[in-house]
């Protein structure tokens, strides 16, 4: 079956929206099937570059039809003025879908979102205040807003004195903020169904009839696998799925029909936001990383904190996705280094450990075990095949190749479309 998966294996901002737009030629779809706006892709064509925050990186490709699937929150406000931007710079964005289950974020889970956040105070997530969270709360809780409800004035009322209904004794009564009006709200989100009208659709039925024809999809998650709500390191998590089971909960494809699974894994370790980070830098080489790396978060403008590769977290990547392959991306940032620390191991009170702790605790006093690997000071940018790499390059990426446990089948050596080593093709 011509299904495949693009996720991250890390803790997000690996390079997915690079290798999706490298893969958006050969492919038919490309489905974002989780996540916001608080997820966001850089990909450079040519001279341009596009930060995608909500669209999938499909959009790009001519030949490709962008799908927003069910899994999938949507700020009409956001999710309009990044198609106008591409418009603008001659985009053509009219094959995009959306699905009419997707769930909508409303004004107040946007204003819920940023007073939970300063109420927690120390204890904070980290969220990016976009109202994501409390969009899949109101989902799972069934009084959320469907794109689907922007048609029906009557029952949209209804869903939205239900929802504030409880939210705005929280705002008033523990926040001490004002009450939101149920007619502001509906009002907003209604002007907005005739903009939305031309893009949404029954996206199960186009994506399994588009299988049955021997089409091409791709599915794209948003963050990465360490920002798993079930199987990342809770609480400092995204709301959603982006492991490769959320790709058929998102979508309404099943299982059987996945025929790859592809992970992101950068040559070194970010993470935004609050929570555990057992290779993180806080000195020079940490700095370095950043600014070589340009480590700053598309879609929250905050710096990213960075770390050596950590293989620990590459193998659950692996293991809880069922990956068949990686793509390696940055590479060319660790030029210059003449040891690179590969973290292989952590040691947690005294214990030597090879897999990650399922144990929250574990995991917060885990410290990294390094094996030292020879570094390289060659330009690798323009390298076209694995053999143009200096040999210490080859042996970084066959080292972490054995240590994380799928054959690394891509290689970026470079942000542009073109700087990438393909050594295995993924269609």
């Amino acid at each position: 079956m011509p299904a495949l998966v693009l996720l991250g294996a890390q803790w997000g901002d690996e390079g997915k929206g690079k290798a999706t737009d490298l893969l958006g030629g050969s492919v038919d779809y490309v489905v974002r099937y989780q996540g916001g706006n608080n997820a966001g892709h850089t990909v450079v064509v040519g001279d341009q570059k596009y930060a995608l925050h909500l669209l999938p990186s499909g959009i790009l490709s001519p030949g490709c039809t962008p799908v927003i699937g069910n899994g999938v929150v949507v700020d009409p406000s956001v999710l309009l003025s990044e198609l106008s931007g591409l418009n603008e710079r001659g985009v053509d964005t009219s094959k995009l879908l959306i699905s009419g289950n997707a769930h909508v974020i409303t004004p107040y889970n946007v204003t819920v979102d940023k007073v939970t956040e300063r109420f927690l105070g120390k204890r904070k997530i980290g969220t990016t205040g976009r109202g994501i969270g409390p969009t899949y709360a109101d989902k799972i809780n069934r009084v959320g807003i469907r794109v689907q409800d922007l048609y029906d004035e009557s029952i949209l009322t209804q869903k939205v004195e239900a929802a504030l209904d409880a939210k705005n004794q929280i705002l008033t009564k523990l926040y001490n903020r004002r009450a939101i009006a149920v007619e502001q709200v509906v009002e907003e989100l209604l002007t907005y169904a005739d903009k939305l009208a031309p893009y949404v659709a029954d996206t199960v039925l186009v994506l399994n009839q588009a299988l049955e024809e021997d089409k091409v999809v791709l599915f794209e998650g948003g963050q990465g696998t360490l920002l798993d709500i079930d199987h990342g390191t809770y609480p400092f998590v995204t709301s959603s799925n982006p492991t490769a089971g959320g790709a058929c909960t998102g979508s309404g494809v099943g299982p059987t029909k996945i025929s790859r699974v592809i992970g992101i894994l950068k040559a070194y370790t970010t993470r935004v936001g609050a929570g555990p980070f057992p290779t993180e830098l806080l000195d020079a080489d940490g700095e370095a990383l950043r600014r070589i790396g340009g480590e700053r978060g598309v879609t929250t403008g905050r710096d990213r904190r960075c770390g050596w590769f950590d293989a620990v977290i590459a193998r659950y990547a692996t293991r809880v996705n069922g990956l068949t392959d990686f793509f390696l991306t940055k590479l060319d940032v660790l030029t210059g280094w003449e040891e690179i620390p590969v973290c292989v191991a952590y040691e947690i009170d005294g214990r030597r450990v090879e897999e990650l702790p399922y144990s929250q605790t574990d995991f917060h006093h885990a410290k990294p075990v390094y094996e030292m690997l020879p570094g390289w000071s060659e330009d690798i940018s323009k390298a076209k095949t694995f053999a143009d790499l200096p040999k210490n390059a080859q042996d970084y990426v066959k080292a972490l190749e054995e240590m994380s446990g799928a054959p690394i089948s891509a290689i970026g050596v470079g942000p542009g479309r073109n700087e990438t080593i393909e050594i295995n093709s993924f269609i």
